[in-house]
């Protein structure tokens, strides 16, 4: 999910097929240069992709509401790529310690 407005933009680039004249879009900045960072639960980077000269074929910034559905709403992009690659791997945080880490615990 992101506020940035320039991704946006550049996600609607999505050309829709028998739109007609004027519906065409501009290839100067077509494909791009992406990073994709994974978090872990702890909200730490756990891997990283950079992914290469790629764009955007499917992109829904608003998914069917309902009202009546217990829902959450979710945007939706599909991308296609000229390469990628793992840029960083992070080892797993490590476990928290035992508070008894020499005796077992009377509770």
């Amino acid at each position: 999910m992101t506020h940035d407005k320039d991704f946006e933009q550049w996600a609607n680039k999505v050309w829709t097929y028998g739109a007609g004249l004027g519906a065409e879009v501009s290839l100067k900045d077509f494909r791009k240069d992406i990073l994709i960072e994974v978090m872990n639960e702890a909200g730490q980077v756990a891997i990283s992709y950079k992914v290469y000269r790629c764009w955007v074929s499917e992109f829904q910034a608003l998914p069917d509401l309902d009202a009546s559905a217990n829902a959450v709403a979710i945007q939706t992009i599909k991308l296609e790529n000229e390469g990628w690659s793992a840029t960083s791997r992070w080892p797993s945080p490590a476990s928290p310690p035992s508070p008894c880490p020499r005796r077992p615990c009377d509770r």
